[in-house]
């Protein structure tokens, strides 16, 4: 009998045929330690080893987390999130897998961080997978490098998925960009929190850049008028541009833009109430006509 050979289907004959074999040997070995797959499923979970996921989620839009940042929600034991995480980002998590909720915001009931920590521990310590969801990207402003430093000395194995972070988000959505030829050449990124609360930024250095680079304040809407004040205090021209952006890459996004010598009454008069972005810069003058509504559409109006 002869056998015609077919080059598209040959290949995958082949696989098959190697994966067949290696299932045969497996059974074989199973067999001859005397173990089923019972014991093997049970011994597995016995000895399973917790492993940490620290995943970005991205600035809201559940549509802007990564393709492995979703499949790592959908295979956890347990998520802890963050205030920042958008219900939508939330939504995506499978029902049967238990949410813990362990945010820290100013003047709101919050987790302290060596908690945080110490239930990573224990949660790997249990053998749990665990996906530790932050807002944003786990590297900006996310205190991420205290959690893998209990996890490390827990000897428990971590790795870190990244993910967009608020500026860029907000850029995108708001159409401001974070540079632009004519008028930045650079992005500065800061936090207007820092570990000692009687600290402050080094606002001779962001004026002396402040007609060539962008900064982004993170979790700076609190301190909005002393941000302002400190600006015009150090030589930024009152007619600087500024914009305040709430609840960027959501559904309720606003933005805010004016100039740092009136900001806070605009903001006053919006009834804000964060959270929110400061970006600073000739950029926000710059602002493109972004459509909400295209970034918006569903996959069901996109559906053929």
């Amino acid at each position: 009998m002869s056998v015609l050979f077919n080059p598209v289907t040959a290949p995958l004959i082949q696989g098959a045929l190697r994966i067949q074999s290696r299932l045969r040997n497996i059974t074989r070995r199973d067999g001859a330690s005397g173990l089923g797959n019972n014991a093997l499923s049970a011994r597995g979970r016995s000895e399973k080893a917790g492993e940490v996921f620290i995943v970005g989620a991205g600035p809201g839009d559940a549509e802007l987390l990564t393709v492995k940042a979703y499949r790592l929600l959908q295979t956890a034991d347990i998520v802890l999130f963050d205030w920042l995480v958008d219900q939508s980002v939330l939504d995506c998590i499978p029902r049967h897998i238990e949410k813990v909720f362990v945010g820290k915001r100013c003047g709101k009931h919050s987790v302290p961080q060596q908690e945080i920590c110490q239930r990573l521990v224990a949660l790997g310590q249990a053998g749990k997978r665990v996906v530790r969801l932050k807002g944003g990207d786990p590297a900006v402003f996310a205190r991420t490098c205290e959690e893998t430093a209990a996890l490390t000395e827990a000897n428990i194995p971590f790795a870190i998925v990244p993910g967009i972070t608020a500026a860029s988000g907000a850029s995108a959505y708001t159409g401001i960009p974070l540079t632009d030829r004519s008028v930045a050449q650079s992005v500065r990124l800061m936090t207007a929190q820092f570990q000692n609360p009687e600290k402050e930024a080094d606002w001779a250095s962001i004026a002396r850049s402040a007609e060539r680079e962008t900064t982004v304040i993170y979790m700076g809407f609190k301190r909005l008028a002393l941000l302002c004040q400190r600006l015009k205090e150090n030589g930024v021209d009152a007619n600087m541009p500024v914009a305040v952006i709430e609840n960027a890459c959501c559904n309720q996004q606003q933005v805010i833009a004016a100039t740092i010598s009136d900001i806070v009454q605009h903001v006053a008069q919006a009834n804000m109430t964060g959270p929110a972005l400061v970006v600073i810069g000739h950029v926000v003058n710059a602002r493109q006509s972004v459509s909400l509504e295209l970034l918006n559409q569903s996959y069901e109006k996109l559906a053929i």
